[in-house]
This record gives C-alpha cells, sequence and structure tokens, in this order.
C-alpha cells in the first residue's frame, strides 16, 4: 500500500491522443490485484500499460512505464489499484494527465467520501468516473472477480468489463454508492473472520480446536473447511488493510445511524492480530483475548 502523502509526479496536462484500434487500459497499482488485472486484460486483448513507482512487474509481461504521464498518454479506461491510503492523491494526479476520454475507475475499498471527492475533481476535468467496489479477493477469481460500480463513468465500465465476461453490476450514477455497498457487506465478511478466528481460539484453548473448527466447517457448507483456511489466512495477511476497511465502515454505519457492536468488535480483533499475530492455525500469537 502507498502512503497517501507521495505524489507521484509532476503534475501538468496531457494533450488528447489519438489511441490505437484495440481499447488501451492503465493500470496504477502493480501489487497482486494490479498484476492479475493487467495480465487479464491483455489476455482478452487489450493493451495495457502499468505504472507503479515502487513494484516492477516488468518480469511478469507487463508493459510497464516509467513516468505516470506515459502510462496514461492515449488511455481509455484507467484502473486504480494503489490502496486506499493512496487512492485520493494518485488520483489527484493521474486525472489532471489522463485524457479527457477516458474512464478512471477507482477500484480501492475506500470510503464514500473519498469516492466522491474523487469523482468530484473528475469532474472538474470533464472525466467520468467509476467508482468500483470488488466483492471477494481478487486472487481467487482474476478479473472475473465481482464488482458494483456506480458514478457518471460505471455505465460505461460496465459496457467495457462486460465484453471481458466480467460479473459487473451497475448500481446508479452517484459515486460512493458503490463503496458504500462495499463496506456493509464488510461487515459481514470481516465479522465472519473475526468470529471465526475467536471461536477457534476459544476451542483451541478449551482443548477442543478440531472438534469446533469441524463444526464450523459443516455449518459453512461443503466448502466450509477450505473457507474457514482462507478465512484464517488472508486475515493474518491482510489484518492491517482489513482493520483500515473495518473502520471506514463503522464511521459508516454510524454516519447513517445504524448501531455496529459488531464492527467494533471485529475491529478489536484485526488490532490486536496486526500487533500480535493470528492466535489459531499454527501461527500463534498470544493466547489472550483481544
Amino acid at each position: 500500500m502507498h502512503s497517501a502523502g507521495i505524489r507521484w509526479s509532476i503534475r501538468k496536462h496531457s494533450e488528447p491522443c489519438e489511441g490505437p484500434s484495440m481499447t488501451t487500459a492503465t493500470v496504477l497499482g502493480l501489487g497482486e490485484a494490479g498484476r492479475i488485472y493487467a495480465a487479464g486484460l491483455a489476455a482478452a486483448g487489450f493493451r495495457v500499460l502499468g505504472y507503479d513507482p515502487y513494484a516492477d512487474a516488468r518480469a511478469e509481461g507487463v508493459d510497464q512505464r516509467s513516468t505516470l504521464h506515459e502510462a496514461l498518454a492515449g488511455s481509455d479506461v484507467v484502473i486504480s489499484l494503489v490502496g486506499a491510503a493512496a487512492a485520493e492523491a494518485v488520483a489527484a494526479d493521474a486525472l489532471e494527465l489522463a485524457p479527457p476520454s477516458a474512464v478512471y475507475a477507482d477500484f480501492n475499498t475506500a470510503s464514500p467520501l473519498a469516492k466522491k471527492a474523487m469523482a468530484a475533481a473528475a469532474q472538474v476535468l470533464g472525466i467520468r468516473f467509476a467508482d468500483v467496489a470488488v466483492l471477494a479477493p481478487v486472487p481467487r477469481s482474476g478479473i472475473r472477480t465481482p464488482l458494483l460500480a456506480s458514478g457518471d463513468g460505471a455505465e460505461a465500465a460496465v459496457e467495457l468489463f462486460s465484453r471481458l465476461g466480467v460479473p459487473i453490476e451497475f448500481i446508479g450514477a452517484e459515486a460512493g454508492d458503490a463503496a458504500a455497498r462495499k463496506l456493509v457487506r464488510s461487515i459481514f465478511m470481516k465479522g465472519l473472520a473475526a468470529l471465526v478466528i475467536e471461536t477457534a481460539q476459544v476451542g483451541d484453548t478449551a482443548g477442543v480446536g478440531d472438534w469446533i473448527r469441524k463444526q464450523m466447517a459443516a455449518e459453512l457448507g461443503p466448502d466450509g473447511e477450505a473457507l474457514l483456511e482462507r478465512l484464517f489466512s488472508g486475515t493474518a495477511a491482510h489484518a492491517p488493510r482489513r482493520r483500515h476497511e473495518v473502520q471506514d465502515a463503522l464511521d459508516y454505519a454510524r454516519e447513517v445511524g445504524a448501531r455496529s457492536p459488531m464492527a467494533e468488535g471485529t475491529l478489536d480483533w484485526l488490532a490486536w492480530i496486526e500487533a500480535n499475530g493470528l492466535p489459531v492455525g499454527g501461527q500463534e500469537g498470544t493466547n489472550d483475548a483481544p
């Protein structure tokens, strides 16, 4: 995840340029998800350019450019996967360099307010903005990961990604709406992980860890065992990012006037796991309650 305080470029307006006959997509942020989208779009016949000053994906076949200006020249769609903390700062630079005809699609798990702010900046420059919410881990399904889209550029994004077989749903022209739905969903998904971890930790401490894992797996359905492992490993690997996501979800719940004590508990667990490690599944922190 990149720091929101770091500027990615020297700002200057780019001149509109004629692109090639194929669709040109620019992927900003070449971490795990960014590389997956870059590879998937290229395999689907897109001309794909990438930019990330902190990661080098050239060895994986990404046409990575050394400046943001070069990466955005002639782009039809800009996909931002830089992380929520950097999303607004990166958008501020990229929007001033992107061709006016481009759609700027922000895939980061940012707050509705952050998405609205980016959309407002895009509107000033005459660029369409799509608030895109990613509804599952990208490594699992690649570019066919389910998406929601809102904003004045959402219909264009839906048309573009639907051609690739991407399950993407248009939910309206208001940026921030997709982000809001993602945060409501996060209360459930991150809360489920916290509940599973807490139950397993208590089971381990009581000497019935294997038994309670089998009970939880049976209740979670045919893929229950694999889901448990994903919840354990995903939380262990991404606790800091998920803590920020749950904080945004809790802030949103308060904004709409809803009680969310479960989200408060999840936030407590994630902060504890970030500091101490996962207390189950062979990745022991301490066995104290959070």
